[in-house]
């Protein structure tokens, strides 16, 4: 009889207020994923290893804040979890840079197959500054993080995901220079909160939470989407889900106004421009990387030709939108 890998809460990096309690993550079996492995075959072995997840379903989780605050939530029947409670002065229990660490734990009925002294999984909420002056939100790939999404049948995307390890893997030229320029502001004091969207599925968040990491991008809350297993045919009006998390963050802090960045490749300038109209006195600017597809840049130049109710900067580095940024007074 095989015996079972040990179970682990992956608490993915998520936001909320003083008075508002947002959770998210998945628990399921631990694979012993090795982000810094080589070597095809194992490459290979990691990824099926985090896409053919052993999920821990309709189970209870507790949550721990400080000493003596609990609050509890279930697991899906795909691992999932998410706590979405009004709460009393979370701000109490913030750090210099606002998160709020966590404690995450298994109920009596799962016990059995983890020791008590193991039973503890960290986690980290962003309550963001007041003195941030504005928020960023931003793509992943191809925006900070060379994908290929714009290759041909997306072979680039393949290789690059399942046969590069992350610590392998490379940021643009200038991203984490120009995304800690943006978190200082202005003064060079401000903590303005950077928020990781992207339309890769949860199952990367540990291999994206890494590539930040070693990176040094600036610390933020990662937003990824659901990875279905079926594909139901959506209706025509529906929202994309990157969409729907974008519109989230900013109902979350109302008086807070945004960066957006993206690239150009696939559907970030649409997005981008729907949520600029819908919130023309929220958004302070859209930066488009470009990329190396003719089709796709003549698209994207055509959608924002005349357009004036946000600045939309199209830009081939990170210079030059470090530089629109000191020009607009947004980085120091």
């Amino acid at each position: 009889m095989f015996k079972k890998d040990p179970l682990q809460i992956i608490a993915f990096q998520t936001y909320g207020t003083s008075n508002h309690l947002y959770l998210r993550g998945r628990a399921i079996e631990d694979e012993s994923i090795n982000l810094e492995q080589q070597g095809v075959f194992k490459l290979l072995v990691n990824a099926w290893k985090r896409f053919e997840t052993d999920e821990i379903k309709n189970t209870e989780l507790r949550v721990k804040i400080g000493d003596n605050r609990f609050y509890y939530t279930k697991t899906d029947n795909r691992g999932y979890f998410i706590l979405d409670e009004k709460v009393e002065n979370l701000s109490d229990y913030t750090n210099v840079d606002g998160w709020v660490n966590l404690e995450f734990s298994y109920q009596k009925e799962q016990l059995k197959r983890i020791i008590q002294s193991q039973n503890r999984f960290p986690g980290e909420m962003l309550i963001p500054s007041k003195k941030a002056s504005f928020g960023v939100i931003s793509d992943i790939d191809d925006t900070i993080l060379q994908t290929g999404l714009t290759s041909v049948l997306k072979w680039r995307v393949l290789i690059n995901t399942l046969l590069t390890p992350a610590g392998k893997r490379l940021p643009l030229e200038g991203a984490p220079e120009f995304y800690h320029l943006l978190h200082k502001g202005k003064t060079g004091l401000e903590t303005n909160p950077i928020f990781y969207v992207s339309h890769s599925p949860w199952n990367l968040y540990r291999y994206l939470e890494f590539f930040l990491n070693k990176n040094n991008f600036p610390k933020g809350p990662i937003v990824l989407r659901s990875f279905p297993k079926y594909f139901p045919k959506k209706s025509q009006d529906e929202k994309p889900e990157k969409h729907k998390e974008i519109i989230n963050i900013l109902k979350t802090y109302p008086t807070l106004k945004f960066i957006l960045i993206g690239d150009s490749g696939e559907h970030d300038p649409d997005i981008y421009m729907e949520i600029a109209e819908s919130y023309p006195d929220r958004i302070l600017a859209i930066y488009l990387r470009s990329v190396n597809h003719k089709k796709k840049m003549l698209r994207v130049s055509a959608l924002y030709d005349g357009y004036n109710t946000t600045p939309v900067l199209l830009v081939e580095n990170s210079e030059q939108a470090i530089e629109h940024a000191k020009e607009n007074g947004f980085v120091l």
